[in-house]
Parts: C-alpha cells; structure tokens; sequence
C-alpha cells in the first residue's frame, strides 16, 4: 500500500481557450481536450501534482491542488 499523494485539478472552462498546451506538456497524460475544445482531466488519478499544466496556462485556467483525505 502507497502514501502516494493525491491532487485535485480545478480547470476554468471559462477562461480556458482550448489551446492544448496543458495537453502536450503533462508527462502522466491526464488531460485531454473535450468536445468543445476546453481542456479537462480525463486521468485525475494520475496526477502526480508537478504543476506544469499550471504553469504553462497562458490564461492561468489551471489550479492544482493537493487533495485532502
């Protein structure tokens, strides 16, 4: 049994463009985006909470937080 962290990923549908850079740099892969080209987290299980989809939001949509028990 693991004491791996767990993270929550709030996403603003709103202020998201769809530009899918968030996407391209998650190394778990787990966003995608959805039928409206807004990004979500397909995989938030496999969050490891490095924050670079965070980072990387040019329109600071992205919020990664550690999930509490």
């Amino acid at each position: 049994m693991t004491n791996a962290k767990k993270f929550v990923v709030e996403i603003n549908s709103v202020w998201c463009k769809g530009c899918s850079l968030c996407v391209g740099v998650c190394p778990k892969k787990v966003l995608e985006l959805n039928e409206r080209q807004k990004s979500f987290a397909a995989k938030v299980n496999e969050c490891i909470g490095c924050r670079q989809c965070e980072n990387i939001c040019p329109d600071l949509a992205i919020t990664i937080k550690e999930a509490s028990e």
